[in-house]
């Protein structure tokens, strides 16, 4: 059954949209996605019918709280874990700021925690802020210009006895690159180091199962996989249990409630669980039974497979401009150890150069260091102009791919 991208692109409004008479092609999604029609009417239907702080004993109250065990239960299905082990908040990075200083707590001066160069920010500064806070040490660990990941020799040279996290990616927001997260956790686990994992990157282009990666914490962004403005962090529930969670004093110890600070936002929470259903329908229209996680399961197969199409046109056409410079896995032999988030620069035009020209066309990328900040400094790429940043999903089309390239050709 081949990938139904027009019943797809039906699903998402803001498609439609022109400018000019000039459509938009949104090659920004490595920043955030478009929301499908059916996410904008739950977060509309929320603030009608269910438009209530928690816990009371009206209608309304009851409906909200209906909506918050929902999209626990939604993300559960979409990461693998359980529902209590589902932490929402406003974003990745203020989670990982609220989960930093709770596990900084339970360490001592001269432990040591390890932060990669391959990282976004979000899943650097709060660990150093907390190293500094807490008198950690800090290694840092490089990502292999070659192959583009983090190898496991290099990990291995940094655990010691003494190693007490390690913050890791699944894939690189700039350069695309997947990391072996498995494999690199249970190394970590060998010294009984914890593991907190950025999915942010991954989320939208891959499966995650967090059972079969054996970390002790991940976080993701829903609207980078065509959803809301939040942040989701799954925690192994042992762990979540023994955690003293900054918190109000008369906050609720149980989870996940106690690491969910303040009112929730309960219409975006509607929109979150959507957002999971959007993959139930997509799977069940490639031909999926059961489960939802089932149908999950297979939407991401299937739109992996897509998307892997329109990154190899992407990059086989970069690659055919003079002085433009990929700064990731190019071997198309080797495009299942990424995602479709392509950066580049130009030997002559800068990023914003081409960000502009582009966008004068309305093909949509964005320019800068992305909050990639230690790949830019590791590749020697300058901060102040960073790079062009094209990134596909799977409800893109071939025909946005050769205009995006053929606007890039202009530009240089």
């Amino acid at each position: 059954m081949s990938f139904p991208i027009q019943e797809v692109r039906a699903q998402f409004p803001a498609l439609a949209l022109t400018d000019e008479g000039k459509a938009r092609v949104y090659l920004d999604n490595p920043a955030g996605t478009q929301v499908p029609q059916m996410v904008v009417d739950a977060v509309s239907h929320a603030f009608v019918h269910s438009n209530a702080n928690l816990g009371g004993f009206f209608k309304t109250t009851e409906a909200a709280g209906q909506v918050v065990l929902d999209a626990h239960r939604a993300m559960a299905d979409f990461l693998g874990g359980s529902e209590d082990e589902i932490i929402i908040g406003a974003n990745m990075t203020s989670l990982t700021y609220h989960m930093s200083r709770t596990l900084g707590r339970t360490f001592q001066a001269g432990d040591e925690i390890i932060v990669t160069r391959m990282d976004h920010e979000g899943d650097v500064s709060p660990w150093l802020q907390m190293a500094e806070d807490f008198g950690l040490v800090v290694r840092w660990l490089p990502f292999n210009e070659e192959t583009w990941q983090i190898e496991e020799e290099a990990l291995v040279g940094l655990l010691n006895s003494r190693t007490k996290l390690l913050a890791l990616n699944y894939a690189s927001n700039l350069t695309g690159s997947i990391n072996e997260v498995a494999k690199l956790t249970a190394r970590a686990k060998s010294v009984g180091a914890l593991v907190y994992v950025d999915a942010v990157q991954f989320a939208p282009h891959g499966l995650v199962d967090v059972n079969e990666l054996g970390c002790d914490f991940l976080a993701c962004s829903s609207y980078k996989f065509f959803g809301p403005h939040l942040g989701i962090l799954w925690g192994r529930r042992e762990l979540l249990l023994e955690l003293e969670a900054y918190k109000c004093r008369c906050s609720t110890t149980q989870l996940p409630e106690k690491f969910e600070t303040g009112t929730p936002q309960i219409e975006l929470l509607a929109g979150l669980t959507t957002t999971v259903d959007y993959y139930d329908w997509l799977g069940r229209e490639m031909g999926a039974v059961g489960s939802r996680r089932a149908a999950i399961v297979e939407a991401v197969d299937r739109a992996i497979a897509y998307e892997n199409v329109l990154m190899a046109r992407l990059i086989s056409g970069l690659k055919a401009l003079p002085g433009v410079n990929i700064h990731g896995i190019t071997n198309d032999n080797r495009f299942s150890d990424r995602v479709p988030t392509v950066s580049i620069t130009h030997d002559k035009k800068t990023p914003d150069e081409i960000a502009k020209s582009l966008s004068d066309k309305n093909v949509f990328v964005w320019s800068g260091h992305n909050y990639a900040f230690e790949v830019v400094r590791q590749l020697g790429i300058d901060e102040d102009t960073g790079v062009v940043r094209i990134g596909a999903a799977h409800y893109n089309t071939l025909e946005e791919i050769e205009a995006c390239l053929e606007a890039v050709a202009a530009a240089l």
